[in-house]
């Protein structure tokens, strides 16, 4: 058995998050160095995926209802308007390996890509 992971823990309480949208399967909160004016963080509550190639693999329901939750809270926090951004590996700089998603939204950073 694996240690929990800090969002686990964040689910479970033992670390302080403020839970803004939750579903069945995942729930989403702000992230606490946001890269963003609205930077919001939809984490499944099973760590049993590392990445969302994992996730897209082994439970495609699941990541379906990620991205449907994304949708909500970028309703709610960015006027509708938002990135998703799953990052896959420590190169990509994924650093919690327990899959989520970074919704980003409230304008583009400077630099960024646009398309």
């Amino acid at each position: 058995m694996s240690e929990p992971s800090v969002f686990t823990r964040i689910f479970q309480g033992e670390i302080p998050a403020e839970i803004i949208a939750e579903t069945d399967n995942a729930f989403a909160i702000r992230d606490n160095a946001p890269k963003a004016p609205v930077h919001l963080l939809v984490i499944p509550k099973t760590q049993d995926y590392r990445n969302v190639v994992e996730l897209a693999a082994g439970d495609p329901a699941l990541l379906a209802e990620i991205v449907g939750l994304a949708n909500s809270v970028a309703a709610e926090h960015a006027g509708g308007d938002f990135r998703l951004v799953f990052n896959t590996g420590e190169g990509a700089g994924q650093t919690v390996f327990h899959v989520h998603a970074h919704v980003l939204g409230g304008g583009l950073a400077e630099g960024s890509m646009g398309a």
